[in-house]
Parts: structure tokens; C-alpha cells; sequence
């Protein structure tokens, strides 16, 4: 007889290869073109914005976790991904000390004090820009146009609007380039097109969110009479529905649910630009949504096999 040890425990019993440490590498690398498209837009400027998000991200996760006397999880990575997603978000003009409010306000007040990494309910770069967008909307509204440090100083660049809120549209070729005033990382589509398709390769994401979200979007501007291909291409659209909508935590698991929300955050953009105040929606939409990814799991859960809907098992 064999005298082999029977070990008793909770599922999952199979355990996959990756990691969250993989997963958000993976992230990091994706986001990457974004960054060095920013470099190149915006001088080292926008690089010092990405390392300062960075940097207080982490900071701030080490920080919270010793104070709470949790296991410290900055090895994980996602408060790196956090500070990248965030410090995209900014414009190169921004005082680096309100970035370091908005990382400290997204690791600490949206993400640590619900639990940590998976215990949050809404996206922390995205309430965190809502954050500073609502505390110092000047700062978070003052736009330069791209390569201003070729011909002088931060003190002496030209100020501008974004495409969403100017008179003139520019062309296609310039919003797909990032020729365009705008947030460091939101401008170039091509580098974040670069990135989709590396989570895409990595099997990091699917492309439901994301493509519900831009069709969406595309659709009802359409339909409202505006150009669809531009309000795909401009403001935070392409990385808000392919960095931002697909966060694990804060979207649904479901596969009718991922094209639920999808829709909705496409819906609501659409509805606070043509209608709202503001000229962007993106992070609006994509929090409103979080808030609801569990009354949408709830209604697209599937049926188990053998039972009944609202029933028990046969």
C-alpha cells in the first residue's frame, strides 16, 4: 500500500504561470512606447513627471503598508503601473507637487485603505486625475504645444488648446502622431496602439473593453453629427479604454459584462462631451462604471450547467 499524504485545500487547485509581478511588467512594457513618445513630445520634462508619479506611487505604497502592519506588496509592481497610468494622464505643465498629491491620494486614500491590490473598487489612476482635475483644474487644464523646448523654456511655451475643446480640429496625421496639445502620454495613438497590441500578443487583456468602448464612442459621436475617427484620436480615449478600462480589479470578469461596460464608458464620454461642461469625459466614465462592475457581474453571471436560473442545482 502506498503511504501517500492526502492534502486537503481550498481551490483554485491548479495554479496558472503568471504572476501579478508578470502581468504588470507586462503592463510597464506595454506602456513604455507611451513614455518615450512623451519624451520626444515633451522633452525631459515629462519624463521627470513620469518618475516623480512613479516614485510617490511607491513610496506611498511602502509607506501605508508598514503603517497598517501589512505584508509590503511594492514587489508586485502595480504601484509602478499606477504612477505610469497616472503621470500619462498630466499635462507636461503640471507642478510635480500636486503629481505627487494625486499618486499619494490614488496608493493611499483608492487603493490601500480598501485592502490593497484587488480590493479596490474604482481604477486609483483614474479617480486620482478626477482628484486633481477637481482641485486644480488651472493646472490641469494649461496645455503647450508639442516640442515647445526646442525654442525656449516651460515659462515660455505656448499655451494651447486640445483638439476636443479647439475651434479647428487638427488633421488625422497629427492626432495619430501626437502633434497635438494634450496629457504627456494621451497624444501619440500610434505609441499606445503599439502597447494594445503587446497586451494583446501577451494575452494580458482581450480586446472587448477596449473595442466596445472606441466603437461605442466612435458610433454615437457619429450619430450626433461629430467625426467619429477624431473623438477616437483625441483627449484620453485610447489610453483610458485600453490601460485604464481594462484594469483587472475594476472591470468585469464576465463576457457579456466586459461588453456592458465597454458600452456604458463609451456611452457616458460621449454624453459629458457633447453635453457636459467639461471637453473630456474619459476618467468619468470609466469610475462611474467601476462603481457598477458589480451589479453587472451580478446580472451576467452564467447559468451553472444543470441548474436552473435564480434556482438551485438539479
Amino acid at each position: 500500500m502506498l503511504n501517500e499524504k492526502l492534502t486537503v485545500s481550498a481551490s483554485p487547485h491548479l495554479h496558472g504561470p503568471d504572476t501579478t509581478q508578470k502581468i504588470m511588467l507586462d503592463v510597464i512594457l506595454a506602456l513604455c512606447p507611451a513614455v518615450a513618445a512623451a519624451g520626444v513630445l515633451f522633452g525631459l520634462r515629462a519624463l521627470l513627471l513620469v518618475a516623480v508619479c512613479v516614485g510617490s506611487c511607491v513610496l506611498a505604497e511602502y509607506v501605508t503598508r508598514r503603517i497598517l502592519k501589512r505584508s509590503n506588496t511594492v514587489g508586485d509592481l502595480s504601484a509602478v503601473v499606477t504612477g505610469m497610468i497616472l503621470a500619462l494622464n498630466l499635462p507636461v505643465s503640471i507642478n510635480p507637487l500636486f503629481a505627487v498629491i494625486g499618486s499619494v491620494a490614488a496608493i493611499v486614500i483608492v487603493k490601500q485603505l480598501f485592502g490593497g491590490i484587488g480590493q479596490n473598487f474604482v481604477n486609483p489612476a483614474a479617480t486620482a486625475r478626477i482628484i486633481l482635475l477637481v482641485s486644480f483644474p488651472a493646472a490641469m487644464s494649461r496645455w503647450v504645444e508639442p516640442f515647445y523646448y526646442r525654442t525656449g523654456s516651460l515659462a515660455d511655451a505656448v499655451t494651447t488648446a486640445t483638439p476636443l475643446a479647439a475651434e479647428t480640429k487638427p488633421d488625422y496625421l497629427s492626432l495619430f502622431l501626437g502633434i497635438q496639445g494634450g496629457c504627456i502620454g494621451e497624444t501619440c495613438t500610434l505609441a499606445l496602439l503599439i502597447g494594445f497590441a503587446y497586451l494583446l500578443i501577451r494575452r494580458v487583456i482581450t480586446p472587448v473593453i477596449p473595442l466596445s468602448f472606441l466603437g461605442t464612442l466612435a458610433l454615437l459621436t457619429w450619430i450626433l453629427g461629430g467625426d467619429p475617427l477624431a473623438a477616437v484620436l483625441s483627449g484620453g480615449a485610447m489610453i483610458g479604454a485600453v490601460f485604464m478600462a481594462t484594469d483587472y480589479t475594476t472591470s468585469p470578469v464576465t463576457p457579456a459584462g466586459k461588453y456592458i461596460f465597454g458600452i456604458g464608458c463609451g456611452l457616458i464620454t460621449v454624453l459629458i462631451r457633447q453635453f457636459g461642461a467639461l471637453s473630456e469625459g474619459v476618467s468619468y466614465a470609466i469610475v462611474l462604471m467601476n462603481v457598477l462592475v458589480p451589479h453587472i457581474e451580478r446580472l451576467t453571471q452564467p447559468t451553472p450547467f444543470g441548474s436552473k436560473k435564480g434556482g438551485a442545482v438539479k
